[in-house]
């Protein structure tokens, strides 16, 4: 192979694609598969939206994960301590999405359907804690963008087939054989981990023992990456630098729908499109972060970000145009590609070995909760209120407060500066080939 394609098909690599197809399936389901669904059993926009706060539950989760570093399954156990999670958390993720196979979207009573959403969320929030530990301690510090591409290769094809084939079952058999049939995608992490084993990198938890010890393995996470010079700058730009990238997308269907595309047209131009051209960003992001490197590949995927949402304003003033749509979704898959790869591979870095499922499922919770509330609790209002237009040239301003924070980082080396173990240690524990390329 090319020496450039050569790293992607390392163990741990292909590994990260097989976890990324296990995680993205649980997000359709309760994401843009769901909001399809109870469009057309005929909920009105307000409560449909108010549905993204079953998505909020993934925002929640670091307040559970350290459950996943710290405590120890019986009997699967023997197989380590991420890999039994890992069988642990895609059976319940299959419990879940079989759950909401089952339950009927009641006008009338939205409460279970309301109950089943929750359910996956919570499943799927505590496999994606498990599945980002283990991909950030089988990735090597040079093997960061690497193997946050092909996670986004997998997140993306796991996403959008799963929503794919949702949309073409539930058209023939219903949304139960719908649901049913995409349970199947929890499948591929839990084999990769049991292929792959054990995560070299991960260091063995200590035994609990008593009330303070246990109070310390919550905290213990929170207070080393605090203690971190310029913690809470890095903080406030997770918060923010995707809010406008996230209330946006989780409304794309809403706009479709009002403008007329069928689920073919949908199927076609957001699922299969889309999926081409977030694979396309993702390769671009993967070519420019090698030779840009992180702090600058990561501050151009901002601004892409922030300003593909311009791109679906254009296609609301359009109206029911394919040209529109199909240069709309490829603009913005092509820059959620290229930021996916970038700004993972930054995420990633910033956690420390010993707490890498607990850090990573704060940084990635914290990423989108502000645009995932927004969209829960106005994005429906607002759109009545403003119109698509305006309600998308509004998520383009949300988004610029990130691109200036980080371009601030940047020039006062704080982005350096934040950088944890992860993306300094070697495989063996020690500082090794690639730590100071992640530093730099």
């Amino acid at each position: 192979m090319p020496e450039g394609v050569r790293p992607y098909f390392e163990n741990a690599p292909l590994a990260s694609f097989a976890l990324g197809l296990s995680s993205g399936f649980p997000f359709a389901m309760i994401g843009a598969t769901l909001t399809s669904r109870l469009k057309q059993d005929g909920i009105d926009k307000a409560t449909i939206t108010a549905f993204a706060l079953a998505i909020l539950v993934y925002n929640l989760k670091f307040l559970w994960a350290w459950i996943i570093d710290g405590v120890k399954l019986p009997i699967l156990g023997r197989l380590g301590q991420r890999v039994s999670w890992l069988i642990v958390a895609g059976i319940l993720v299959v419990a879940a999405v079989a759950n909401m196979a089952f339950t009927q979207a009641d006008p009338g009573n939205i409460w279970p359907m309301v109950t089943a959403a929750v359910l996956v969320g919570l499943a799927g929030a505590t496999y994606d804690i498990v599945i980002d530990g283990y991909r950030i301690e089988i990735l090597e510090p040079r093997q960061l963008g690497y193997g946050s591409g092909m996670s986004q290769y997998g997140w993306r094809i796991g996403s959008a087939g799963a929503g794919a084939v949702a949309l073409v079952v539930a058209a023939r058999f219903g949304w139960e054989a719908a649901y049913l049939v995409c349970a199947l995608f929890a499948l591929p992490a839990i084999i990769a981990g049991l292929i792959l084993g054990e995560p070299e990198r991960h260091r063995p938890p200590a035994e609990r023992k008593g009330v303070a010890t246990v109070l310390k393995s919550i905290w213990g996470p929170f207070v080393e990456f605090f203690q971190r010079q310029g913690a809470w700058i890095v903080l406030i730009f997770i918060l923010v630098h995707k809010i406008g990238d996230t209330l946006a997308n989780l409304t794309f269907r809403l706009l479709f729908d009002d403008l007329g595309f069928t689920n073919d047209e949908i199927a076609f131009y957001d699922v299969a499109l889309g999926f081409f051209a977030y694979m396309i960003g993702v390769f671009i992001g993967g070519m420019l972060y090698a030779r840009m490197g992180m702090k600058r590949s990561v501050l151009l995927s901002l601004v892409l970000m922030a300003v593909s949402n311009l791109s679906f304003a254009a296609l609301a003033a359009a109206g029911h145009s394919n040209i529109g749509m199909a240069g709309a979704i490829g603009f913005e898959n092509i820059a959620s590609g290229f930021g996916g790869v970038v700004v993972i591979a930054y995420f990633s870095a910033l956690t420390d070995l010993r707490f890498t499922a607990a850090q990573y499922a704060l940084i990635s919770a914290g990423a989108s909760i502000l645009g995932r509330f927004l969209t829960g609790t106005t994005a429906g209002s607002l759109i009545e209120a403003m119109g698509y237009v305006n309600f998308y040239l509004l998520t383009t301003l949300i988004a610029l407060p990130g691109v200036f924070i980080y371009w601030w980082m940047m020039r006062t080396g704080l982005v350096d500066r934040s950088i944890g173990t992860a993306g300094t240690e070697g495989a063996g524990g020690t500082e090794g080939e690639g730590g100071e390329e992640a530093k730099a």
